[in-house]
């Protein structure tokens, strides 16, 4: 094999450059986005240089390559950089192998065809060559992207946290960095603590074509998201976020990248004011604002719910949490003694006679909605209260205890019981 390209080199290497041609003018023809990157100069150059180098390793000793490698890997780091799709690179190495043998066979049939069989064991020697070139290329190319990766998930976190926290020294610069317009209509999400959205997905799982983007943020605090609404309602965002079967509180809509950080702080009151499991899985600010007021004011919440319900809250715990259940589901069924009855399952009177206890207690009437208001609002802060309470570590489930059967006496056999009928 190395004699045969010896006697053939000079030959070879015109032929080499009308190949690069070649390869350079269907590789430009074929693949847009080669087309798009690289002109056809410095492409032609490059794919005459790595011919080239692969000849003279044809030449040598064709299993070290360490040069030959080398360039292959900065050509793999290269075309990462420059948003190559690896599948073009991959092709291009794979077109000029295969363009590459067949100039060596019309080398050496022009030189002596009679040599052409000895040529046949350098097949499996050049395409063993080739395959270095293009691994190497492709490890190289692998971790240059995950670094571009990397990189990229860190400057967009830096963009997010610079919005949603409000430290942005230009909040529109961030926003056209992120791709977003400087007027529009977005809004924040705020995930409840250990519930996780889509990773770096803009779209949840599922969503449909044109659905609004989010773009999502892990912090120390919980997720947070940001979205683009664009022509979409609000109430999309709660279709968005059902099937990732997660607890978040909704920011209204915002017009312009400075109103995210207010936004995100209304969203977390969103999520407050709809505590796990009496609220609604995606709690829309704007839906629950007499709710977000409570959760707003911690100190004034515990005043209301001392002032307000204080004597209910010193009953025994069941005698406590029966006149709360009670209150809460007659202000759920907006006040009919009936409907919150069947929820119940207890008769109408038995319901009245709480409220009129509680009436008693409290010194509040449910016929003033003075006092209903402020009966609602106390019993939502007792809610949120209960929610935010650290919950006692679970019990492992323990098996129920096996059933002791009587001894049979002996010289008697026990019978299966018998079904009626």
């Amino acid at each position: 094999m190395e004699r045969i390209v010896e006697e053939i080199r000079e030959d070879l290497s015109r032929r080499i450059a009308l190949t690069a041609d070649r390869l350079a003018d269907r590789t430009l023809a074929e693949d847009a986005a080669y087309a798009a990157l690289l002109g056809r100069p410095e492409l032609r150059e490059r794919f005459h240089h790595t011919l080239s180098r692969v000849v003279e390793a044809l030449a040598r000793d064709p299993h070290g390559l360490p040069s030959g490698l080398a360039d292959a890997r900065a050509t793999g780091s290269l075309r990462a950089g420059q948003g190559l799709p690896l599948a073009s690179l991959l092709r291009a190495y794979r077109l000029g192998g295969r363009l590459l043998w067949q100039t060596l066979t019309e080398a050496v049939a022009a030189h002596d065809p009679a040599a052409l069989p000895g040529l046949l064991p350098g097949a499996a020697v050049l395409w063993d060559v080739l395959d270095q070139l293009t691994d190497a290329a492709a490890e190289s190319y692998r971790r240059a992207e995950a670094v571009h990766r990397d990189a990229e998930r860190e400057r967009r976190a830096a963009l997010l946290d610079g919005l949603l926290d409000g430290t942005a020294s230009d909040a529109a610069d961030a926003a056209a960095r992120l791709g977003l317009p400087e007027r529009g209509r977005f809004a924040v999400v705020v995930l409840a603590p250990g519930d996780r959205g889509p990773g770096d997905a803009d779209t949840p799982p599922g969503a449909p074509p044109g659905a609004p983007r989010i773009f999502w943020r892990i912090r120390s605090d919980g997720e947070s998201g940001l979205v683009e609404l664009g022509h979409h309602p609000l109430e999309s965002v709660r279709e968005l976020l059902a099937p990732l079967g997660v607890r978040a509180g909704v920011s209204p809509v915002v017009r312009t990248p400075p109103e995210l950080a207010p936004a995100r702080r209304l969203a977390v009151l969103a999520l407050r004011s709809a505590p796990a499991p009496d609220g609604p899985p995606t709690a829309l600010l704007d839906e629950r604002l007499p709710a977000a007021l409570v959760a707003a004011e911690a100190e004034l919440a515990g005043r209301l719910r001392q002032v307000v319900l204080g004597p209910v809250l010193a009953l025994p715990a069941a005698e406590r949490l029966v006149l709360l259940t009670t209150l809460g589901t007659w202000l759920a069924c907006h006040g009919s003694t009936t409907h919150a009855a069947q929820r119940l399952y207890c008769h109408r009177n038995t319901v009245s006679n709480r409220l009129r206890r509680l009436e008693h207690l409290t010194g509040r009437t449910l016929s003033d909605p003075a006092h209903v208001v402020e009966l609602a609002l106390a019993h939502t802060a007792v809610v949120q209260q209960r929610a935010s309470a650290p919950q006692p570590p679970r019990r492992p489930p323990q098996a129920p205890p096996v059933p002791r059967t009587a001894p049979t006496p002996a010289g008697t056999a026990r019978r299966s019981p018998r079904l009626p009928g």
